[in-house]
């Protein structure tokens, strides 16, 4: 996979400094060469990095490390990706890029279902990979349908409110009848996208942009992955549309909360 200016030297298994951009990154990868290509490079773009080669000492070092992004394998020793990713959303709301040395769908979907924000498909460039997780580290916070800041655009970043759900854009905090509920940076993102434009029916192209960032390369079939995850935890699907309708032929846009 890595050749010429590739062959890097081998990250550290983990660093007590802070690094310059003060993110931290947990590398969840069995082949001991791959992670440590896949953490040169992030160390390269300013991360702290922790490799780590087994499933069960994932969990346990993403309550340690608490990183900002985990890249996890699909296939590990004594816990998969998919569990791990599982368990990771019960505690961090990191970003989590999969990788599979399988193309089949399902398990790309399944891994995704349970809170993975992107996925790649080995043998893949780390400096494409590196590229996808700057992109979602860059991500404005709010996001707006057209890729700004709510600063940027000048709408309000107060609370909107849709019948039961209230989102809190500036707290990104999420409430259904009152009840708070728990969504992952990436679900947040796209109901905040959604809920700043109510009356615009956004493309799922749209939708990547706003959320995944105009450099993002890959399935569009993304955003139906996590659309129905968000639609899941807020109690709606698509058949009722309440908070989130589907528009077909087109793709989705808020809905009015009844």
């Amino acid at each position: 996979m890595a050749s010429g200016s590739d062959q890097l030297v081998p990250a550290s298994a983990s660093s007590a400094a802070v690094p310059p951009s003060g993110l931290r990154a947990l590398v969840v990868e069995d082949e001991v060469a791959l992670a440590r290509v896949v953490g040169t490079y992030l160390e390269r773009a300013g991360c702290e990095v922790t490799l780590v080669h087994d499933g069960l000492d994932a969990v346990e070092r993403a309550r340690q490390v608490d990183p900002d992004v985990v890249v996890l394998d699909l296939g590990l020793p004594h816990l998969d990706g998919i569990e791990v990713c599982r368990q990771l959303r019960t505690f961090s709301d990191a970003y989590v890029v999969m990788l599979t040395a399988r193309a089949d769908e399902i398990d790309t979907l399944v891994g995704l279902s349970v809170g993975a924000d992107d996925y790649m498909t080995k043998p893949f460039s780390p400096r494409e990979l590196i590229a996808r997780i700057q992109a979602m580290l860059r991500r404005p916070r709010p996001s707006t349908g057209d890729g700004r800041t709510p600063a940027q655009s000048g709408t309000d970043t107060g609370r909107r409110t849709f019948g039961s759900l209230t989102l809190d854009a500036a707290g990104r905090e999420v409430w259904v009848d009152g009840t708070p509920i728990a969504l992952t940076r990436t679900e947040f993102d796209l109901l905040a996208a959604l809920s700043a434009h109510p009356n615009m029916v956004f493309t799922r192209a749209q939708l990547i942009t706003a959320v995944w960032g105009p450099s993002w390369v890959g399935n569009e079939h993304l955003v139906d992955v996590h659309i129905g995850h968000l639609r899941r935890k807020l109690g709606d699907d698509a058949t009722r549309g309440v908070f989130v309708r589907t528009v077909r032929g087109v793709g989705y846009r808020m809905g009015a909360g009844q």
